[in-house]
């Protein structure tokens, strides 16, 4: 197909050339907010230990900065995914796992600063069915990647 259209390689190559400036600029952005949001965690942190000490009592305290905490892996997991290097042998593969570890991130965060006092049954059990569910599309998508690469070798037969 390369062959056939004409202009296919040119254009391709400046595609590749706007995906890797994409990137960068979606990679510096993403490095921007993971340090601010750590320094949020650090600032949260200090005025933690400084009013409550080191043995916080307050459930909403622990939620914020937790929650804090979640922001920032989930900020580092999506820069992670958009790091992996075009071409590779299974990028798609890598990306998908990534996303779907993303949105589990996400449904934890939001569990753990979920106020249990107000909470709706139906979004519980909403937000339940989609750990459920992105956690058994990233065991099957984590079960072919496996089955794709080599199986371990197996240890030589012994002569007795």
């Amino acid at each position: 197909m390369k062959s056939t259209l004409p202009g296919f390689v040119t254009l391709s190559r400046l595609f590749d050339m706007f995906e890797g400036a994409a990137m960068l600029v979606l990679s510096i952005c993403i490095t921007l907010v993971a340090c601010l949001g750590l320094l949020h965690v650090v600032v949260a942190v200090a005025k933690l230990i400084i009013h409550a000490g080191l043995s916080p009592t307050e459930p909403a305290i622990l939620q914020e900065v937790f929650g804090l905490f979640f922001t920032v892996l989930i900020a580092l997991e999506f820069r992670h995914s958009i790091l992996v290097l075009p071409g590779s042998e299974s990028q798609g593969m890598i990306r998908m796992r990534s996303v779907l570890l993303i949105g589990m991130m996400a449904a934890v965060r939001k569990f753990i600063v979920l106020d249990l006092n107000g909470v709706n049954v139906r979004e519980l059990l909403a937000l339940s069915a989609a750990v459920l569910s992105l956690s058994a599309a990233y065991w099957l998508v984590r079960g072919k990647a496996m089955t794709r690469t080599d199986p371990t070798p197996q240890p030589p037969p012994s002569n007795q």
